[in-house]
């Protein structure tokens, strides 16, 4: 099973292309949703940020008072780290077993749909990594016209995130969201046949034969960390 990690910046358009994919029956690993599902009252996640914040960043109902947590954490890069700490590993875990379910259920593409792909490191994990981008005024004037905000708050969100330059220095395909939406749903369309293709024959043998797909992975992986760290040594060389 293909492995791909999707991603993008504030308002490029991620979200759009994910609900495409969907449309078409790719199963979608949705990070954002899993962040909100490993806090949900009863799990080992929420009671161990109780334990390191706190019952006053409880509801009533017990769930999470996000605006709480926002409040204490805000301002404090060791209590965010702290937090990082409990949600991410709980993330990542719910990931994989969203993406081996995809895979013991026959799927031959499984798309993970993560925010921050490339900063985490996830990255490195998938085996194809997906970029919406689009230019940085077409991005600014979205996001203002979207959140209903000012020209120099939404640059502020967009400079508080990795470059679009940067995260397409990662992209194994880049879509390009600057134009129409007929436009993009015409790459997405091509971004699909070409998975068709690639997957034609190896899903099934890999699906048969696990340990040919665990090899395959690993060979896959390991020529992928491989690639990156040699791209950014060449763009180190040249700076």
């Amino acid at each position: 099973m293909l492995v791909v990690g999707l991603t993008g910046g504030i308002a490029t358009g991620k979200s759009t292309v994910s609900k495409l994919l969907k449309d078409a029956n790719i199963p979608i690993v949705d990070a954002d949703v899993l962040a909100r599902q490993v806090v949900e009252p009863g799990t080992p996640a929420l009671k161990n940020i109780v334990k390191a914040f706190g019952p006053q960043i409880l509801l009533d109902d017990g769930s999470l008072n996000r605006k709480a947590l926002g409040e204490i954490i805000f301002n404090d890069a060791e209590k965010r780290k702290v937090l990082n700490g409990i949600v991410h590993p709980a993330v990542r875990w719910a990931m994989v077993r969203a993406i081996v379910g995809a895979w013991l259920r026959g799927e031959r593409v499984c798309v993970a749909d993560v925010p921050l792909l490339v900063e985490s490191g996830i990255w490195r994990l998938v085996g194809q990594t997906v970029v919406v981008s689009c230019p940085f005024d077409i991005q600014l004037e979205r996001l203002m016209l979207r959140d209903q905000s000012t020209e120099e708050a939404a640059k502020a969100r967009i400079n508080s995130q990795m470059s679009m330059a940067e995260k397409v220095a990662y992209a194994d395909v880049v879509l390009d969201n600057s134009s129409t939406p007929e436009a993009l749903r015409a790459q997405v369309e091509e971004l699909l046949q070409r998975w068709r293709r690639q997957t034609r024959f190896t899903w099934l043998v890999e699906w048969l034969i696990p340990p040919a797909g665990l090899l395959a992975a690993a060979v896959t992986l390991a020529y992928r960390n491989w690639k990156y760290a040699s791209r950014r040594r060449s763009i180190s060389k040249d700076m």
